[in-house]
């Protein structure tokens, strides 16, 4: 139920003026505040996080009047579905990155606030970003991808863990085991049969052995059968994507998820390139005139773009003799792979918000 004085102001408010929402969110719950165009505060409220919790909550913001805009906190994560829903009603949706430390500390934090902040940003022009849609091919991508690293670093962990265990099994054992690939050692260590009591330290390193070994096989067919299903649906997504001198399926993927669904909402190539962390930043001062590395931005996407930067290095004879003219003009390795990534990204900002190509519209290779 709403408060006696929210439906006070619903009743008496007119319907044709704008205003502006903003909306804090949960896990299990959503809080929502009203801001006239003017900047005055209206109401705000708690609604759950659910299907019919999100019409409510579109319901109550429309009965103050007309939504210029709606702004929304963690539109990747707890505001996701919420964020869906609005961008299906026709609705401008602004994502909008909670209150920095300084203003919580200057005004306090609690939900209503937060609610109030989320539109007041939007309507102080201080955010501006649109999400990502989230309901396309691109959000099954960026599922499975997501699964695929998860599985790649618990197969590493697993060989670590392996590989530090043959470092401490016991002298006769160790013997056994010596040092080898991850995949011969998982191999041998799947072989181990622990014969004895397990108290024994020889047999219990064994079993442990053993069971990592299962593990690291078992990821190894996860991995590979992500592998299968990325393969699939970036080719029926972007195959021109695939196209692109060094982007294979795995780099390709982490792209169109860093994207998203409608990566028409990068007006820029410039902003594509900020996203990516691989916009220059100034870094002169006196005689010195240079710039440095971006360390903000999308860190999986940028180190998307340095493999990309890095296989072109070593088998593109355009990109070697750029690095070779680039290093007499006195410049590091870390320097030319910057200047290479914001190359790249200008390249890969064409394909990625140009029209869908179809595989069989794809140029034959050379």
């Amino acid at each position: 139920m709403l408060p006696d004085e929210t439906r006070t102001l619903m009743t008496k408010k007119p319907k044709k003026r704008r205003i502006v929402g903003g909306v804090d969110t949960h896990a299990d719950t959503h809080h929502a505040a009203v801001v006239l165009m003017n900047g005055r505060r209206l109401a705000d409220a708690e609604f759950p996080a659910t299907a019919a919790g999100y019409t409510e909550l579109l319901a109550w913001l429309r009965s103050f009047g007309r939504l210029h805009a709606i702004g929304v906190e963690g539109t990747g994560s707890y505001g996701a579905a919420l964020a869906r829903h609005l961008r299906g009603q026709d609705l401008r949706v602004i994502e909008v990155n909670r209150p920095d430390r300084r203003q919580r500390r200057a005004k306090g934090k609690s939900d209503p606030l937060d609610a109030y902040a989320a539109a007041e940003a939007v309507l102080a022009g201080r955010a501006s970003a649109v999400p990502k849609a989230g309901d396309g091919i691109v959000e099954s991508i960026r599922a499975l991808h997501l699964v695929r690293t998860g599985a790649i670093k618990a197969r590493t962990a697993c060989v670590n863990e392996m590989k530090a265990l043959v470092v401490t099994a016991p002298a006769e054992l160790r013997e056994q085991l010596p040092a080898r690939s991850a995949v011969k050692l998982a191999d041998v260590c799947a072989r181990l049969r622990p014969t004895g009591d397990l108290a024994d330290p020889a047999q219990g390193v064994k079993a442990a052995l053993r069971r990592l070994a299962m593990r690291y096989r078992s990821l190894t067919v996860e991995i590979i059968d992500a592998d299968a299903q990325l393969a699939v649906l970036v080719k029926q997504a972007r195959p021109d994507l695939l196209a692109v001198r060094g982007v294979g399926v795995e780099t390709a993927a982490q792209l169109l998820s860093t994207c998203g669904d409608n990566p028409d909402r990068l007006n820029s190539e410039a902003a594509f390139a900020s996203l990516c962390g691989v916009s220059p930043v100034p870094a002169s001062s006196g005689k010195t005139n240079r710039h440095r590395l971006n360390r903000g931005g999308d860190r999986q996407a940028n180190r998307a773009l340095y493999m990309i930067a890095i296989t072109r290095m070593g088998h593109d004879a355009n990109t070697r003799a750029y690095v070779a003219r680039r290093t007499a003009d006195g410049l590091s390795t870390k320097e030319i792979i910057r200047c290479l990534k914001r190359y790249i990204a200008r390249e890969l900002y064409k394909v990625l918000t140009s029209p869908a190509t179809r595989e069989n519209d794809l140029p034959a290779a050379a």
